[in-house]
């Protein structure tokens, strides 16, 4: 009962230390290295106030995508929604390296009506008809975000590993599942298929319920959008990049924020 107690006591204290923080999307794969002719791996989808613990809401898969080692596009079995975490499963027919992840595209606006601040969501295409024409104080933003993890079967490689030329992205000579404690890891995020240069990456490791404090470390990428991790530790990690600016923007947005998460696994040595 006193065990109970202090892990009651503790996980009160961490939440009231960190709720300052928005909450954190990300997937988790139940492997991120596998090998065999037809493995599978489940994936936990969610967003919550500490990294990889299931305390705030699931992640909806509408914009689910899954990227095989060819370049085609899978779909994902047994998918289900819960409470806390969405979940579904991926068959890995194919040696090489799938990406995972959930795209969001869309506007963000916030505006008064008869004085009562409103904020709304939705598409360029949605936008004219839902938002009043004579909104006052009309702010939009156009936003841009990935979540995304890897998984590989037996070689690494392939096409899934390529960048798409939109949004943030994150590339680099080290692939993401071929991380080891001790080692050094080299990345490249772009933004639209250009070096995306003096970004700050976040990157947090799991366990936070398990220590006092979030220990987050945090890399700015140099002029070719490079940046290296000497990881101290094995484990999940969980990495974040956002810009913000008014580049690229299509009307009715005059400005855009486009951000990156991933899921990243350190294996020791």
């Amino acid at each position: 009962m006193k065990n109970f107690k202090k892990i009651a006591l503790f996980s009160a204290l961490a939440c009231a230390a960190f709720t300052a923080q928005a909450h954190r999307a990300f997937l988790v794969p139940s492997s991120t290295v596998v090998a065999g002719n037809t493995p599978w791996v489940t994936v936990d989808a969610a967003a919550a106030t500490d990294v990889f613990v299931f305390d705030h809401n699931a992640l909806k898969l509408d914009n689910l995508f899954i990227t095989a080692p060819d370049g085609t596009a899978l779909k994902p079995e047994n998918a289900n929604i819960g409470k806390y975490r969405s979940s579904f499963d991926v068959k890995l027919s194919q040696i090489g390296s799938y990406k995972i992840g959930l795209l969001n595209e869309g506007l963000f606006a916030s505006y008064k009506e008869e004085g009562k601040v409103k904020r709304w969501r939705g598409t360029a295409e949605t936008f004219a008809k839902e938002v009043p024409a004579n909104a006052e104080e009309l702010q939009v933003t156009q936003r841009s975000g990935r979540v995304e993890t890897f998984v590989t079967n037996g070689k690494p490689g392939g096409k899934a590993m390529e960048i798409t030329g939109s949004g943030l992205e994150l590339s680099g000579a080290t692939h993401p599942n071929d991380l080891v404690a001790g080692e050094t890891a080299q990345f490249r995020l772009t933004l639209d298929g250009k070096p995306a240069a003096k970004v700050s990456v976040t990157l947090i490791a799991g366990g936070v319920r398990y220590r006092q404090k979030l220990d987050e470390k945090t890399f700015v990428t140099d002029n070719e959008g490079k940046f290296s991790v000497t990881w101290a530790n094995a484990g999940l990690y969980w990495m974040e990049a956002e810009i913000k600016d008014d580049k690229q923007v299509k009307a009715p947005a005059k400005s855009r924020v486009a951000s990156y998460v991933a899921t990243l696994e350190v294996l020791p040595q």
